[in-house]
C-alpha cells in the first residue's frame, strides 16, 4: 500500500470541506489489474472485492493481507453489490447474466434472458432493501477488443431492468439509454440515479450524464431530473452518501455533486476512474477502482445508510 504525496481534495464549494478534509491523503491499495471495476465492501469479511474484467477474475483485499485472487475465472465479472441478506450479486459479461454468490460460496443464476432474448452484457446492479434488484444492460461486452463474450447480440436496445428474485419476474423500468451504466439509490430509496456513458460508444451525440428517477414502492420509475453532465471523461460508477450527495467517476478522479446538480468538489486520482464504493469499519472510506489500481481515501461522511453493504455492517 502506497500513500500518494499530493492533496487529492479539490474544494469547489465550501460544503465539500464538510465531506472531505483538505490534506487527506489518497492511498494506492494495490495494482496489477487489467481494468478495475465493481468494487464492493464485504462487512462480514472486513474485505473489499473488485472485478478485473480483462483478467477474468475477482480479487479480494484485506488491510493486513493485501490482494489475493478470490474467483478465477469470473465470467468477466463487472459490477457487484450486496443484497439485503449480505450476499454478493454480480453482473457477468462473458455469460451475459446476473448471478448471486450464496453464503456457502455456491453460485445461483438469477437472470439470463428477457422475453426470450439473452441480455447484452449486464453492467451494474443495486438491490433495494425489499430485495428488488435493478441492473443496467449496455452492450459494452460486445465492444471489447481484449476478449469475446458468448454468442451474438440478440437485443438492439440497452435497458434498465428490475428483477424480483422471489418470483423471477423481470421488467423494463427504464429505456431510451445509449449505454446505461452505474446505479445508486438515495438514502430513503425514493430516487434511483442512473449513469449513461453513451459518449464512449457514440462520440458525436452520445451522453455523459446522470439521470434521476422517482422510484415508487412497486419499483416503477418516473424521471424527475435534473440531468447532471460529468466532464472530463464519462460517468461510469457512482455512489450516494448519507447526506444524499452523489459521488461519480470521471477521467480525473471522483466528482461530488448535490442531488440538485451542483458540483461541490473532486477527489483527484492519477488513473481514470471506473467505479467506487463506500466501506471500511466506519463506512467512511471511499474505495476507488481506477484502471489498473484500487485506491482509498478517508472521508468525513459515510455512504447511504440504506445501502446493502453498510446496512449489513451496522446490523
Amino acid at each position: 500500500m502506497d500513500t500518494l504525496q499530493f492533496d487529492p481534495i479539490v474544494v469547489e464549494d465550501q460544503r465539500f470541506a464538510q465531506l472531505a478534509s483538505p490534506g487527506t491523503r489518497l492511498r494506492r491499495l494495490f495494482s496489477g489489474l487489467g481494468w478495475a471495476e465493481g468494487p464492493m465492501w464485504l462487512p462480514s469479511h472486513r474485505a473489499l472485492v473488485c472485478s478485473d474484467i480483462p483478467g477474468n477474475r475477482i480479487v479480494i483485499w484485506r488491510e493486513h493481507e493485501g490482494m489475493m485472487v478470490w474467483r478465477d475465472p469470473s465470467n468477466r465479472a463487472n459490477g457487484n453489490t450486496l443484497d439485503e441478506k449480505g450476499r454478493l450479486v454480480t453482473c457477468e459479461h462473458q455469460t451475459r447474466r446476473l448471478t448471486r454468490t450464496e453464503h456457502d460460496g455456491t453460485l445461483t443464476v438469477l437472470a439470463t434472458h428477457f422475453e426470450g432474448k439473452r441480455f447484452n452484457s449486464p453492467n451494474d446492479v443495486v438491490v433495494r432493501s425489499d430485495g428488488m434488484i435493478f441492473f443496467s444492460d449496455p452492450h459494452y461486452g460486445f465492444r471489447s477488443k481484449t476478449y469475446k463474450i458468448d454468442g451474438e447480440r440478440e437485443m438492439d436496445v440497452q435497458n434498465l431492468y428490475r428483477l424480483n428474485p422471489a418470483t423471477g419476474e423481470i421488467a423494463v423500468v427504464g429505456d431510451g439509454f445509449f449505454m446505461p451504466n452505474g446505479l445508486a439509490f438515495s438514502c430513503n430509496e425514493s430516487i434511483l440515479t442512473v449513469a449513461d456513458s453513451g459518449v464512449n460508444a457514440f462520440p458525436i451525440d452520445g451522453p455523459r450524464h446522470i439521470r434521476q428517477f422517482r422510484c415508487d414502492e412497486h419499483g416503477e420509475l418516473n424521471e424527475i431530473g435534473p440531468v447532471i453532465i460529468v466532464e472530463p471523461g464519462v460517468p461510469d460508477g457512482l455512489r450516494v452518501d448519507e447526506r444524499d450527495n452523489y459521488w461519480i467517476s470521471a477521467a480525473d478522479g471522483v466528482h461530488c455533486y448535490t442531488s440538485a446538480g451542483v458540483r461541490l468538489g473532486k477527489v483527484l486520482v492519477p488513473e481514470t476512474v471506473a467505479n467506487l464504493t463506500f466501506g471500511g469499519d466506519t463506512g467512511r472510506t471511499l474505495f476507488i477502482a481506477a484502471t489498473t489500481s484500487v485506491y482509498a481515501v478517508d472521508l468525513l461522511v459515510a455512504g447511504t445508510p440504506l445501502a446493502s453493504s453498510l446496512r449489513a455492517w451496522r446490523n
